[in-house]
């Protein structure tokens, strides 16, 4: 099952893994589900908002 990706330079969405439009690089639109017993969910806030935040 494909999902819905955004390209990260010009934000066009695409099923692809290269913009079709500017040939940059595309991540996943969706975030990740949420779970209370999230183990990896301190590292992923730290890679997005910094060590300051934790």
């Amino acid at each position: 099952m494909e999902r819905l990706r955004k390209c990260i330079k010009c934000g066009v969405y695409t099923m692809r893994e290269q913009c079709p439009k500017c040939g940059g690089e595309t991540r996943m639109a969706h975030p990740p589900k949420f779970s209370p017993e999230d183990k990896y969910g301190k590292y992923r806030r730290r890679a997005r908002f910094g060590l300051e935040a934790i």
